[in-house]
């Protein structure tokens, strides 16, 4: 909820799962307490250049236990002299202010709880697995593929065959004598030769 010119939280409904609050450059200036009770869990907090002017008004945040990281740049509070120190005293159960610990420490990138990383690392693995899944149907078309042209040389080669053989056949009839090559295409084409005829009738 950045920039939306919130004056207060009073309104928050009960969140008892939400880890991380972004409340940044609104007008928010206390009645924090409404936190504690409706976000218990909160561990981020992100309070950043809204109206808070005093220590004080960060306390109800002591019964936040979880709370590790809380932001308040730009906010008036910061100017207070020895500012860091009060906080980290007030509310222990901090690790980090400002992005910063209390030995100057800076705090990592992300939190990969509260950001959600997670939920990222699953989605990526998802997409992995739907790559090899792809790859595998690939593979398979490219066997099927593969089939397909071995029948095909397959059938080549038999049709090879059969026109090899009848090729032998018509070398054969070449080197007959003419009568004999005639005589056995009549023959091939289920006709008698016409010189047998005559001589039937003769007899």
């Amino acid at each position: 909820m950045i920039n939306i010119n919130l004056l207060s939280v009073s309104n928050l409904p009960k969140l008892n799962k939400l880890r991380k609050l972004e409340l940044s450059d609104n007008r928010i200036s206390g009645g924090l307490e409404v936190l504690a009770e409706r976000t218990p869990n909160l561990t981020h907090l992100n309070l950043s250049g809204n109206k808070i002017k005093d220590i004080n008004t960060l306390e109800p945040l002591k019964k936040l236990p979880n709370l590790h990281s809380l932001d308040l740049f730009n906010c008036e509070v910061t100017m207070l002299i020895n500012y860091r120190e009060s906080v980290f005293t007030l509310l222990p159960q901090l690790t980090y202010l400002d992005g910063f610990d209390a030995d100057d420490q800076e705090a990592p990138d992300s939190d990969p709880e509260a950001d959600g990383d997670g939920l990222e690392d699953e989605y990526e693995n998802g997409e992995e697995d739907d790559d090899d899944e792809e790859d595998d149907l690939d593979e398979e078309v490219i066997d099927d593929e593969e089939d397909e042209d071995d029948d095909l040389e397959g059938e080549e080669e038999e049709d090879g065959e059969e026109d090899g053989e009848d090729d032998e056949e018509d070398e054969a009839d070449d080197d007959l004598p003419r009568g004999e090559k005639r005589k056995r295409n009549l023959e091939d084409e289920g006709e008698e030769d016409p010189e047998d005829e005559e001589d039937d009738e003769d007899d």
